[in-house]
């Protein structure tokens, strides 16, 4: 079972207000405008900042400048 459609559309992240979406396989809603990562469990989005994580960014990784 995945988060509804409908529940994405008026969900908005707690801390910029940007438009979110959800990623099925990663279990994930990321906000398109700052791009926190909420985590979903049991279906159900959990939409505090507190929860929340920021991704690193891109070539910040192990592997960054080899």
């Amino acid at each position: 079972m995945a988060v509804d459609a409908a529940l994405i559309e008026l969900l908005v992240c707690p801390d910029c207000h940007g438009e979110v979406e959800y990623k099925d396989r990663r279990h994930l809603i990321i906000c398109t405008q700052c791009g926190l990562h909420y985590p979903v469990r049991d279906d159900i989005p959990v939409m505090l900042v507190e929860e929340a994580t920021r991704p690193a960014p891109r070539g910040s990784g192990r592997n960054a400048g080899a």
